[in-house]
């Protein structure tokens, strides 16, 4: 009985040995050698047959200690497999001016410093938990009225250049815009009225990022500003997105 306690102790220390960085042994140790000694956890996350039985086992704990047996999943893992997703930074306007953003984005600019993009988005009027949905269509689909559904258009505008964060900002606020995207690659969208989920979540700008990497450091010496938020609006109410 006693080698099958050290076993499993001896097993579970190995485990938060290999998943030190993310495992809190203090926390973990205790439940994670239980639930190996009795193999509650012995599957792989993709073919997951021990996963209720795992949850069961780290009880309470699971969230807290799922990393310490590999059956976490990893956004991050997710993230990268996902074309064209870029971490992205966002915020609302106080003051927007929709009436201003539709007039610069109904048409294509002239000198190619944005590309516009707008798609229909469905508003439940009735609903009381105010449902919305998105709705795309293409020219081919016949398109009836909904009943109780109200369409609004909602309009973004990718910015062609790349430029930091600050000038992002600045930018969407002198067009009107209700609420900014920018990109940790450096792309800038400027959001319309009536958009949710602050717009495409997308790095779509036409020129950024750029590149070569020398043609990198050249942008970033010539705006003499990181790539970061700006230190006054962290004290603002913000998000991050992931």
């Amino acid at each position: 009985m006693w080698k099958i306690i050290l076993f499993g102790v001896s097993l579970g220390t190995v485990f938060l040995f290999t998943y030190g960085n993310t495992c809190n042994e203090a926390v973990c140790g205790s439940v994670v050698s239980k639930c190996l000694l009795t193999q509650s956890c012995n599957c792989d996350l993709k073919n997951c047959t021990c996963c209720k039985d795992c949850f069961n086992c780290l009880s309470y704990l699971f969230s807290e200690c799922c990393s310490c047996v590999d059956k976490c999943p990893s956004n991050e893992k997710a993230n990268a497999k996902r074309t064209g997703f870029v971490e992205s930074y966002v915020k609302d306007f106080i003051d927007p001016v929709p009436g201003l953003f539709q007039a610069l984005t109904q048409e294509p600019d002239e000198q190619n410093r944005w590309i516009s993009t707008t798609y229909p988005v469905d508003f439940d009027v009735f609903s009381p938990k105010k449902e919305i949905k998105i709705h795309m269509q293409t020219n081919e689909q016949d398109v009836t009225p909904k009943k109780d559904v109200m369409t609004l258009n909602c309009t973004v505008a990718f910015m062609s250049q790349c430029m930091s964060n600050s000038k992002c900002k600045s930018t969407c606020i002198t067009m009107g815009a209700s609420s900014y995207r920018w990109f940790h690659d450096a792309c800038c969208e400027c959001i319309g009225q009536h958009c949710i989920n602050y717009g495409i979540n997308e790095s779509r700008c036409k020129d950024c990022p750029v590149s070569n990497s020398a043609d990198q450091e050249d942008f970033e010496d010539e705006d003499e500003e990181p790539y970061y938020p700006d230190d006054d609006d962290l004290d603002d109410p913000q998000q991050e997105i992931d």
